[in-house]
């Protein structure tokens, strides 16, 4: 009887080591990557301004005074959450559902559409012709320059992005990495443009990734890591064979325990 035991025992867990394995090449980022230089083709993209993002912008001259009329207070507060989790306080102008923000003395004004370049382009010709400043400075930022990690990633969450610029290593890496079930070699990428949602899969195993135009995010995309097949059939098969492997390993140790006491 105990030679049974432990061969039951040993079954079971040869079993559950089975259910728990995966492909360790799968698991390895860039494993093709030869030692090369990859060169960035052509400019960075700008990000066309969309409706419901949120501009920091600051008007400013030598005329300091002239200047802080176009730089009411309070047009820099509002609540956002880090990749920590606190709240910090940075808002600015509104882009409306129908693409214009609201501006002192300017009044309204596109920017949907617009890179941020196009804008200031504007914003400065506009102060000019009125000949409201001298040689004006104009800024602007992205306040809610925002992207999400989810899926089979150590830590999921939205990560607000100061800089404004940010890879999909970066995130990954801020999200706590992929888990060893996640699949490399087909990460999800969601991105809004122009009113419009379009997916792409991107194959972190490969070295042509390193030339993708989706290398960097841009400002609310969502990142997806799907489980791969280890993880789906281990979650499947252990809900089902566990309970089973651990009432047949105590009616073996009721009957053990008869037998030992007759």
């Amino acid at each position: 009887m105990p030679r049974t035991l432990k061969f039951l025992f040993f079954a079971a867990l040869i079993m559950l080591l089975s259910i728990s394995c995966t492909n360790t090449r799968k698991a390895v980022y860039f494993n093709n990557v030869q030692d090369t230089t990859f060169v960035q083709r052509g400019n960075e993209i700008q990000t066309p301004i969309q409706e419901n993002d949120i501009l920091g912008i600051t008007i400013s001259s030598l005329n300091a005074e002239a200047s802080a009329i176009f730089n009411p207070p309070n047009t820099n507060n509002s609540r956002s959450t880090t990749v920590t989790g606190s709240s910090t306080e940075s808002g600015g102008y509104l882009v409306s559902s129908d693409g214009t923000i609201q501006l002192p003395v300017l009044g309204t004004i596109k920017a949907a559409g617009l890179t941020k370049k196009e804008l200031k382009d504007n914003i400065t010709n506009m102060i000019l012709s009125k000949k409201l400043l001298v040689d004006p400075l104009v800024e602007i930022r992205f306040l809610n320059y925002e992207v999400t990690v989810i899926g089979e990633v150590a830590k999921p969450t939205v990560i607000t992005v100061p800089s404004e610029k940010i890879s999909l290593l970066k995130a990954l890496g801020l999200a706590g990495d992929l888990t060893i079930y996640g699949k490399r070699d087909n990460v999800l990428l969601i991105r809004e443009e122009n009113g419009k949602k379009k997916t792409r899969h991107i194959n972190l195993n490969s070295s042509n990734f390193f030339n993708s135009p989706y290398y960097y995010l841009q400002p609310n995309d969502v990142v997806y890591v799907s489980p791969n097949k280890a993880k789906i059939a281990s979650a499947g098969r252990t809900a089902q064979l566990l309970p089973i492997i651990l009432s047949s390993l105590s009616i073996v140790v009721v009957v053990l325990d008869r037998v030992k006491f007759n």
